[in-house]
């Protein structure tokens, strides 16, 4: 067909550039040097203090790498992609305490996109830093919090 005639078959390239290896090489160098020594190798636990939850992300914060994936005007990196894939696959090796989601990633995106001025100055700054600590919990009638039980009615 005249469109495979066109189209010239290159197989993908994976490989990182020499900027993306390099940029891991920073990753990597930062992780080492920062992450708290008494929580290297213990994972995320159930049984850590909140201090010790939030200390990476505390740390993070500092750097200006803890919300990766926000809008760099409401403090994101503005890393590509293949950055944060970086990013994640470096904190996975070392095996650190990621910040927890419910702000990062629940909350903080809800309340960029749609929230005031006002609601995002005085809730994105503590959710960038470290601290303030978000949670979410649910309990509905007849439901609890096993939101696949929950039933409606219209």
């Amino acid at each position: 067909s005249s469109r495979t005639n066109r189209e010239e078959k290159l197989p993908m390239n994976l490989e990182f550039t020499p900027e993306e290896i390099e940029f891991r090489m920073e990753v990597r160098a930062f992780i080492e040097e920062n992450y708290p020594k008494h929580l290297r190798g213990v994972g995320a636990r159930e049984d850590l203090s909140r201090d010790d939850m939030l200390a990476w992300h505390q740390i993070l914060g500092k750097k200006g790498w803890s919300v990766p994936a926000w809008p760099e005007k409401y403090g994101g990196t503005g890393w590509t992609p293949t950055q944060r894939y970086i990013w994640s696959e470096e904190n996975a090796r070392m095996d650190t305490i990621m910040p927890l989601p419910f702000g990062v990633s629940m909350v903080g995106p809800v309340i960029y996109t749609f929230g005031s001025e006002e609601i995002k100055a005085t809730h994105l700054p503590g959710i960038r830093d470290g601290s303030v600590w978000w949670c979410q919990g649910y309990s509905e009638p007849g439901a609890g919090s096993d939101l696949a039980s929950l039933k409606t009615t219209a």
